[in-house]
């Protein structure tokens, strides 16, 4: 790219998951972790239930699929001012399917992206379905993950 900006982001993982004996053996351990990073609240993680984590704690996998849900958002938001539809509320159902080797190693196959996007009376309702293309195509996000993201909108009218 000619004219390429660079925009870094640090985050702390500390893993808080040590039981008093450490990895001595699989079960004697918890997953559980926090992601920090300075002036914001901690999030705290843990593993998927499934591979022993903490079902009250957010799981990578389930961060990556919010991930992919906000970026869309941010974009799609951005490009209904830029096209003069008022939305007036957003909100997702983001579905990731990760598909696992005999191996125990694992890979994301697809993300689906189920927005629900109110528009204003008056708006212009297919030229607000046709904005998530383009969010999707700027998305950094969708941009940087190599499994098919789609989007299945629902577009819907104020009042």
């Amino acid at each position: 790219m000619a004219n390429t900006r660079e925009h870094q982001y640090t985050v702390s993982l500390t893993w808080n998951g040590n039981l008093g004996t450490g990895t001595s053996g699989y079960r004697d351990y918890s997953r559980n972790y926090e992601i920090g990073s300075d002036g914001k609240p901690d999030i705290q993680g843990s593993a998927d239930p499934a591979f022993r984590g903490d079902r009250s704690r957010w799981n990578p996998e389930e961060l990556l699929v919010a991930s992919l849900s906000a970026c869309h958002k941010l974009w799609y938001l951005h490009l209904a001012v830029e096209a003069g539809i008022i939305v007036t509320a957003y909100a997702d159902r983001a579905e990731g399917v990760l598909e696992m080797g005999q191996d125990g190693a694992g890979r994301f196959r697809s993300v689906v992206l189920h927005p629900t996007v109110t528009v204003a009376k008056g708006s212009a309702v297919e030229r607000a379905r046709t904005l998530h293309k383009p969010a999707h195509e700027k998305c950094f996000i969708a941009n940087s993950v190599n499994f098919f993201v789609e989007c299945q909108p629902e577009i819907v009218v104020a009042g």
